[in-house]
């Protein structure tokens, strides 16, 4: 008969240190430096906004999403995002006239490869025609929620285990 193993902890000589946890950052990897510069910005961009931006987020105040919010003038990574919704994975981001279009390229394909989803909006739209601009928006997180929940439907027929008979061991019509 072998002889059963059992578990046990090696001696502190004999043990490697676990890596540092990145405090900063979020793991983008973003040096303290660089990320404390993003914040001082976005804070200087929330004091100094534009029209379009105040009248935005009014009505974002006003505005009853259920669990879902938007953080005004966000970090995301190495980009300040105009309104962000985490749950969602979505960046609404108002477009001036003066930004630089390599600048709005670098920055969208930098969120979308980790999953955020961006939105632009012009600043004449969301001064001039606010309700088309808030139902543009609610039309897109509906399209967020909706490839969340399949996102998740996916996940759980993939780690879901099958009986013997090649079928789903849980109830099919069986939803969240």
């Amino acid at each position: 008969m072998t002889e059963r193993k059992k578990l046990a902890l090696k001696p502190a000589d004999e043990r490697t240190e676990a890596p540092a946890l990145k405090k900063k950052g979020r793991g983008w990897e973003i040096s303290d430096k660089r990320l404390d510069v993003l914040h001082d910005q976005a804070r200087d961009m929330r004091r100094h906004a534009s029209p379009a931006h105040k009248a935005l987020a009014a009505k974002f105040a006003k505005a009853d999403f259920g669990r879902y919010s938007f953080k005004r003038f966000a970090v995301v990574g190495s980009a300040i995002v105009d309104f962000n919704c985490h749950q969602l994975g979505m960046a609404i981001v108002i477009d001036e006239e003066d930004t630089p279009e390599a600048l709005i390229n670098r920055r969208d394909k930098s969120l979308e490869s980790v999953g955020i989803k961006v939105m632009h909006l012009r600043a004449q739209d969301v001064l001039d025609n606010m309700d088309a601009v808030l139902e543009r928006i609610t039309m897109g997180m509906r399209m967020r929620i909706g490839d969340k929940r399949e996102g998740q439907r996916e996940h759980r027929a993939r780690s879901q285990p099958k009986s013997s008979t090649g079928r789903s061991t849980a109830y099919e019509g069986e939803q969240s």
